[in-house]
């Protein structure tokens, strides 16, 4: 019996009870190395002391504070870390309490920016097909996560959406990647023209595809021509890297291995690295300077924003990965998860694609290699990958849907940056006895 309304009505999940380093225990003892971060969000692991310090330490000085009266120096501090730390020409952040959150606010940013440059026509936003950007209802309605939005879309605003960059799927034999670079950066010239350009807001993007899809990243210069399309149709870059960001990808940010700089650049998860709810939209220098120079203020706010317990545990999260020097570990067992991951599915007969950067990777499984056709929907595999992977002490964070929102399955994976080399092996190992153990079930 439970009064708690859990993700699954009819399953209760284990309850956990305490964590260390990269592995959660539940209230049985048993050990669960947690390889996907929780959903990408534990980027230092469970229980670091240096964050559980910094906690204790706001909380004694204070705890609570409403923006609408004060500022906080755990909230300023943080600001300028993530000021100091950004792509250039972005210098301003605005502090809320996740990732849905974020988008919400960064859409609204958005469209005061157009209103207060004179060109109050800009309202569509344009985004992808299979991607996710939040589950409040604007997050929910520009993300394309079929799945998800399908029963609320009666709810919705109107938004429009082109096909990802996801070469697996959509690039043709024999294109090169440049090509197929081309041709997906073109859908969003062609949309932005059908719509009108002086009526589209904003694209919005995840540098590298997230739990929608399985870790896609772009290919060539997909996202210089995303961003050179925007600028010549005066259209903002909204980039999502909620899941992606903050070193996931073996950089603070997606972008900057894209080379490129958003409009506003939307980050949470690995902000605070699940010790806080936490999430903030990093503004362009430009967008700042309409708002001053124009209302003076930004008509939006939540009571929890630039909550000090948030911002510390952010800024605590932040110093470490800083002083620790792990987006180079994020690079190197990056690069061994990537090799093992070969190693083991490599020649499987049921793993089409292997993909991702740093320590943000998937398995795309298939029930042909050759033909790319996906198993079944109604097998739900991910599902069964999951429960074989957590009776095996594993959790990684697999998914349906990859596709189109209803057919294909994969599995992402994103363990805490201070993974080591042993304990990728251990990953790997569990991880393919826990697919082959799925693929038997589904068979019989």
């Amino acid at each position: 019996m439970t009064h708690l309304l859990h993700r699954s009505i009819h399953s209760v999940p284990p309850v956990a009870v305490r964590g260390r380093g990269i592995e959660l225990f539940d209230a049985d003892g048993k050990a669960y190395i947690d390889a996907s971060g929780g959903a990408a969000v534990s980027c230092l692991g469970h229980a670091h002391p240096d964050v559980i310090a910094a906690l204790h330490a706001q909380l004694d000085r204070i705890a609570y504070a409403h923006t609408g009266f004060f500022t906080t120096e755990a909230a300023e501090a943080l600001a300028d870390r993530l000021a100091a730390d950004a792509p250039a020409g972005i210098d301003h952040v605005y502090l809320v309490s996740g990732g849905s959150e974020a988008i919400e606010a960064a859409l609204k940013m958005a469209r005061q920016y157009a209103v207060e440059k004179g060109e109050p026509r800009r309202r569509h936003i344009i985004a992808r097909r299979q991607s996710y950007h939040g589950n409040t209802l604007g997050a929910l309605a520009t993300g394309g996560n079929e799945w998800r939005r399908t029963q609320f879309r009666p709810l919705l605003i109107e938004t429009h959406h082109i096909d990802p960059c996801y070469a697996y799927r959509f690039q043709h034999q024999g294109e090169s990647d440049e090509a197929y670079a081309a041709r997906s950066a073109q859908q969003l010239e062609d949309m932005i023209l059908e719509l009108g350009a002086d009526e589209v807001l904003a694209f919005v993007a995840e540098p590298v595809v997230g739990a929608t899809a399985g870790a896609v990243p772009p290919v060539a210069d997909y996202f210089k021509r995303i961003r050179a399309i925007c600028d010549r149709y005066g259209v903002l870059l909204i980039l999502d890297e909620v899941m992606c960001g903050m070193g996931r990808t073996g950089t603070l940010h997606a972008c900057e291995q894209d080379c490129i700089v958003p409009d506003l650049l939307v980050i949470a998860k690995g902000l605070g690295g699940g010790y806080q709810p936490i999430g903030a939209v990093l503004l362009g220098r430009h967008i700042f300077d309409a708002f001053a120079n124009g209302s003076g203020f930004f008509q939006h706010g939540h009571t929890y924003m630039g909550h000090p317990m948030a911002a510390a545990a952010g800024l605590a999260v932040q110093e470490v990965i800083r002083r620790d020097r792990l987006l180079g570990n994020v690079k190197a067992m990056g690069e061994r998860l990537d090799e093992r991951l070969r190693q083991r599915f490599g020649n499987h007969h049921h793993v089409g694609d292997i993909r991702g950067r740093g320590l943000f990777r998937a398995i795309e499984l298939v029930l042909d290699r050759g033909t790319k056709e996906p198993f079944d929907p109604a097998l739900k595999v991910h599902a069964r990958v999951k429960r074989e992977a957590m009776s095996r002490g594993l959790m990684v964070y697999p998914m349906g849907g990859t596709i189109d929102g209803e057919r294909g399955d994969h599995v992402l994976i994103a363990p805490p940056f201070i993974v080591g080399d042993a304990d990728i092996g251990r990953i790997v190992e569990r991880l393919g006895d826990a697919v082959d153990a799925a693929l038997q079930s589904a068979r019989s």
